[in-house]
């Protein structure tokens, strides 16, 4: 495969997500405006922009600001107008290795995103987002031969899942301003899951060891850690008897023993460092991917990385 369609997949899975859990973010802050009033929302909103999207800002910022910057605002690589653009465009330079079917789901949301009406924010913009991105995870799935385009595109899908997942956790933790650890639920889709696994017995150190170690609920950072590690297996599945030959199946591999393998009342005491540990293996692993299988390609990333 030409390094040129690889990279345009692993970008594919990682833009399909990233409009997924942006316009989760924004819904949960949306919700705190109708549930506690502006102030709350205002709270939420600097909030997610600072600490989980990582534009940085010192100015206090209202609803309708992150509204405009982290859905509308098509110069910005994370917001959801953005990521929708940078999606199709690299669909368009894969377009003969992509199933008529997904080309067809990118293409039509890329262009039914743009006549949803007056950018108002509301839950139909929203909601649209989410399930538009998990309909085109699904054709992907469901009609791609599970080769190597398949593996660079799903690769891509959790490493980005891992990152936004443990955003998320990461503001949890945040002593002023932070979500609620219902919403951090609500904002991963976690809620009936964790419900379920859990008994109804709801608690903070439950719901995070849920989001963060559980190795069955998809939006877990385990999970996620698992599948892409599981994918850069399938496309260099080469064992030597020291190390390994990709760089970055060892930076998974390390973080997710590292997580696996600790008491889990030890991962959630140092939840914070733990998560930016993991948005940093994200980083190293995606710069790894890109260095072994399409080098020369420009870095493409969030608006500003956990160093």
């Amino acid at each position: 495969m030409l390094s040129r369609i690889a990279e345009s997949l692993f970008w594919i899975g990682r833009y399909v997500e990233r409009v997924d859990g942006t316009a989760r973010l924004v819904d949960v802050v949306r919700l705190a405006m109708l549930e506690g009033g502006l102030g709350a929302s205002d709270d939420s909103a600097h909030m997610v922009l600072n600490a989980v999207m990582g534009e940085r800002t010192q100015q206090r910022v209202s609803y309708a600001e992150l509204r405009d910057r982290l859905v509308f605002d098509a110069s910005n690589p994370s917001s959801v107008t953005g990521s929708w653009n940078a999606a199709r465009e690299n669909a368009r330079r894969a377009r003969e290795t992509l199933s008529t079917d997904l080309w067809e789901g990118i293409n039509t949301a890329w262009l039914r995103w743009g006549r949803l009406g007056a950018p108002d924010g509301t839950a139909r913009h929203l909601s649209w987002a989410r399930e538009r991105s998990i309909l085109i995870a699904g054709i992907a799935d469901s009609t791609m031969s599970h080769d190597e385009a398949w593996d660079f595109l799903v690769l891509g899908r959790y490493l980005e899942r891992a990152d936004m997942t443990a955003r998320i956790l990461n503001a949890g933790t945040l002593p002023i301003g932070g979500l609620s650890w219902q919403s951090v639920l609500s904002s991963c889709g976690g809620t009936q899951g964790f419900m379920r696994s859990s008994q109804g017995v709801f608690t903070d150190e439950a719901v995070a060891t849920f989001l963060v170690l559980n190795r069955q609920f998809p939006r877990s950072v385990m999970y996620a850690i698992i599948q892409a590690e599981a994918a850069l297996e399938r496309l260099d599945p080469e064992r030597t008897p020291v190390g390994f030959t990709v760089e970055g199946r060892r930076l998974l591999g390390r973080i997710r023993t590292s997580l696996e393998y600790r008491q889990p009342d030890h991962v959630i005491r140092e939840l914070g460092p733990q998560m930016a540990r993991v948005q940093r293996m994200v980083t190293e692993v995606a710069v790894s991917v890109g260095e072994r299988y399409f080098p020369g390609g420009p870095e493409q990333s969030w608006t500003e990385e956990i160093k």
